[in-house]
């Protein structure tokens, strides 16, 4: 559907990145001898996350690999405050939705990974209103260096605005990840603002809270930041800039 896309993106919706693809030619030794083998692809962690690394996607900003203990915490809520420019932004995560997303957001957040990002992205469609946040490059191509599987929601409705029944409603107050694909999970992340309709291709792993969807409204209602291209957008950086200063566990 046209409104899911910007004019000019070959990638999804929510794309975390670009999706350029790096060739490395091969190294080949002079003197007639064999060229040399290709190195070992990277690999993932040993628990049931499997963190994998993306050399050709490399962090943009410095963070090792998330912990993966065989015993992921899958029960109860975590409670993370996003402080931004614009006023906070209560999120609650739940382990049971999304275990290995919630242990990979929560290990950002320690890392100060989300700290002094910009939220890149405000969307306006009729059936899409979203904030995009969590590529400290600003560009919606940067993630942490390494990439997760989906958790994807079973128990979405409808859509009421899509009578194909294909897409969900998204409810506002929704907390999902964004990617660039099936098993894309990297740091970027969307904030609902209002009931969207989407593919159920998205990981939703927690809620806003009523602060946050607040300040979710100020944002929104601050409009999309028009360009000489288009002077009327309903997809870009939103008007008013938003960064969060500080990703802190609890309240």
């Amino acid at each position: 559907m046209s409104s899911e896309t910007r004019p000019h993106a070959a990638s999804p919706l929510l794309a975390r990145l670009a999706g350029v693809a790096v060739v490395s030619a091969a190294l080949v030794a002079t003197g007639g001898v064999a060229a040399s083998a290709a190195p070992a692809p990277p690999a993932p962690t040993k628990g049931p996350c499997a963190y994998t690394p993306t050399p050709d996607e490399p962090a943009a900003r410095p963070v090792p690999l998330p912990p993966d203990p065989r015993r992921t915490p899958d029960r109860g809520t975590v409670r993370v405050t996003l402080r931004t420019n614009q006023g906070p932004i209560g999120l609650t995560l739940d382990r049971e939705q999304a275990p290995c997303t919630v242990q990979s957001f929560l290990h950002l957040a320690r890392h100060r990974f989300y700290d002094r990002t910009p939220c890149h992205r405000l969307t306006a469609y009729p059936t899409l209103k979203v904030l995009q946040c969590g590529d400290p490059s600003g560009t919606g191509e940067g993630g942490p260096g390494y990439r997760y599987a989906d958790e994807l929601p079973t128990d979405l409705p409808p859509a009421p605005t899509d009578p194909t029944g294909v897409r969900r409603l998204y409810a506002r107050g929704t907390l999902a990840m964004a990617n660039a694909g099936p098993d894309t999970n990297g740091s970027q992340f969307f904030l609902v603002q209002s009931d969207s309709a989407l593919r159920p291709n998205y990981t939703v792993f927690g809620s806003i809270d009523a602060a946050g969807l607040a300040t979710l409204d100020r944002i929104a209602a601050g409009g999309i930041a028009a360009t000489p291209e288009d002077p009327a957008p309903v997809d870009g950086a939103p008007a008013l800039p938003v960064e969060i200063c500080k990703a802190t566990r609890g309240r």
